[in-house]
């Protein structure tokens, strides 16, 4: 990754935000759902990537916020996890945020917003989105968790154009 040193915050949002979105491509060319999650340090260091595994095996569960938090509480410690930033390429959903939140994170930015998800996946049965913001579920803990989004909302709706219409 190019030196983020001289980069404000707003475009080191932009720039890894777009990161989470090619992370979501990618899951989109392994047959999964498009989404996409990056981890970064306090210092613009990219620390983890990952996209939805929901194939092969349907895991529900394989979000792509949900599987990077999983390895990043195993791998970092707590005043590394407290100074990043998580990366997602639409908000993290309920499970995703409590995972979040256990797993010690300080920051996310995200770009399409749980509303307009829904909107765009309707009832889909492998995406029934609830509808319960982050920062609901950020503000029933107990460990400030900034959160910033949605942002670069039109270019995160982009990766669902088509998709989940070819997926009934």
């Amino acid at each position: 990754m190019d030196d983020v040193a001289g980069l404000s915050v707003a475009e080191r949002d932009e720039l890894f935000l777009r990161r989470s979105f090619e992370a979501g491509r990618r899951a989109v060319a392994h047959g999964n759902h498009p989404f996409g999650a990056v981890l970064v340090d306090a210092n613009g260091q990219l620390l983890l990537e990952a996209g939805n595994a929901f194939m092969p095996s349907h895991d529900g569960t394989a979000h792509a916020e949900r599987l990077l938090c999983t390895e990043a509480s195993t791998t970092f410690g707590a005043d590394v996890l407290k100074h990043s930033t998580l990366y997602s390429s639409a908000e993290p959903c309920a499970m995703c945020a409590g995972a979040i939140y256990w797993t010690g994170i300080g920051r996310v930015v995200f770009g399409l917003g749980e509303a307009r998800l829904k909107a765009i996946t309707g009832d889909h049965p492998e995406n029934p989105t609830l509808d319960l913001p982050c920062r609901t579920v950020f503000a029933a803990g107990q460990k400030d968790i900034e959160v910033v989004g949605p942002l670069l909302e039109d270019e995160a709706a982009t990766l669902h154009e088509g998709f989940w219409a070819a997926q009934k």
